[in-house]
């Protein structure tokens, strides 16, 4: 784990770049494809993932190096051979494990957060889950378990595959001639974020999509069917967590409230959005149908909202680089407190985004605890300036506490209803 948030300290700021490229081409060509409100969304979603992923909060079901055990065959010398054939293992086991999330209700859960965002760019390709808690992916690596592969080689590689499908959300790159028929071009991965009937779980794989060519879920983008993203069954909300689990939340009162026994087991491993009868109507969840004249889930918000959103965004981020550099160095105690502060800060303010009544005041309650908690911890990991360190957190802690004030009965349904979604 700590290698791994050693590398991300270098992976965000390249993601970083990347972004603001892309912002800055849609600003000058008059081709925007970003939205505020979305895109602090988007990357306080790749917060998340990254704290969960550095703390290691996943139960492996099976592991890879328990499956090479039993199933090895041969064993490949170390050499670009061995890399390559490594590499393909991986992003085969990446379609099916993307399929079979795209396939059974409770897989959906695990994935829903990377397709929730209703645009599409490079930001949103750091919509990615936390609520992966089990792990069992190491299922769909027996083809590398066979060949004998290193677990090295697969934890190396892996992070990179991942990285690797970050460059293709994007609306500004065309067609790519022959690569099509290669790797995934953004023009694939647009039909695969587009809720269009024709597009609807197609072009699965990663970075080849030889995997969609051969299994059938290949789908070219049309010129006269330009995708529409999103999810079929809106999110509306802005906070990450919330998006992570309001399917598996969806899922239980279904299986709570329907009065069939069989229903209330196998509705988990139905296809996708499969919900039992006795339920549609009691519990109606809006389905999008009219693609033309959807509504983004997008307030008109003031410039004092977005002011207070920047400020909260770019305090936390703060806190997620304090959190990675000095990783290493902090006990799995404090680890796991700092992360969980990082955690309901995210919660905290992309709720006040969301403008609920309450979120004002827990965003004050936060403010006191998350200070209490430096103040108490703080010389456990500000080894160094030890006094600016701390003026500066609790300098945050106290702004944040005074926003909450300001807010605190603000957001009413009245004050809300100033605020209009904007139309597509």
């Amino acid at each position: 784990m700590d290698i791994y948030a050693t590398i991300l300290l270098y992976a965000i700021p390249g993601f970083m770049v990347l972004m603001t490229i892309e912002i800055l081409y849609g600003h000058f060509t008059n081709k925007q494809t970003y939205s505020f409100m979305d895109t602090i969304s988007s990357l306080s979603s790749g917060m998340t993932n990254i704290l969960k992923d550095s703390l290691g909060l996943v139960l492996i079901i099976i592991s890879y190096p328990y499956i090479l055990e039993i199933l090895s065959v041969i064993e490949l010398e170390s050499s670009f051979l061995l890399y390559f054939i490594a590499f393909v293992c991986i992003d085969f086991a990446s379609y099916w494990n993307h399929r079979l999330n795209h396939s059974v209700n409770i897989f959906w859960n695990r994935h829903v957060i990377h397709h929730s965002s209703e645009e599409f760019n490079m930001a949103c390709a750091l919509r990615q889950s936390i609520s992966a808690w089990i792990g069992f992916g190491a299922l769909f690596l027996i083809p590398a378990a066979i060949l004998g592969v290193p677990p090295k080689v697969i934890s190396v590689l892996a992070p990179l595959h991942l990285f690797a499908q970050f460059w293709y959300h994007t609306r500004h790159i065309g067609k790519l001639g022959f690569l099509e028929y290669i790797i995934v071009t953004p023009s694939q991965h647009r039909v695969h974020h587009a809720i269009n009937p024709i597009y609807i779980d197609k072009n699965l794989s990663a970075i080849f999509c030889i995997w969609d060519r051969i299994f059938g879920t290949f789908q070219e983008e049309l010129e006269n069917e330009p995708p529409v993203y999103g999810v079929l069954k809106p999110v509306k909300t802005w906070n990450p967590i919330f998006i992570n689990f309001q399917h598996a939340f969806h899922l239980i009162q279904d299986a709570y409230y329907t009065k069939s026994i069989k229903d209330k087991f196998r509705l988990w491993f139905m296809p996708t959005g499969w919900r039992p009868k006795d339920v549609i109507d009691k519990f109606p969840r809006p389905i999008t149908t009219d693609l033309e004249n959807r509504v983004k889930y997008n307030y008109n918000y003031p410039t004092h909202l977005k002011i207070v959103a920047l400020f909260q965004f770019i305090s936390i981020n703060f806190l997620v680089f304090f959190f990675l550099y000095n990783f290493s160095t902090l006990s799995s105690e404090i680890q796991l407190f700092f992360g969980l502060i990082i955690f309901v800060s995210i919660f905290g303010f992309t709720s006040f985004l969301d403008l609920f009544s309450w979120a004002p005041k827990f965003e004050l309650i936060r403010s006191i605890i998350s200070a209490l908690f430096f103040l108490y911890f703080g010389n456990q990991f500000f080894l160094e300036n030890y006094f600016i360190s701390t003026v500066i957190i609790l300098t945050y802690f106290t702004i944040s506490s005074l926003i909450s004030i300001f807010y605190w009965n603000r957001f009413n349904e009245k004050e809300k209803s100033n605020f209009q979604l904007n139309k597509i």
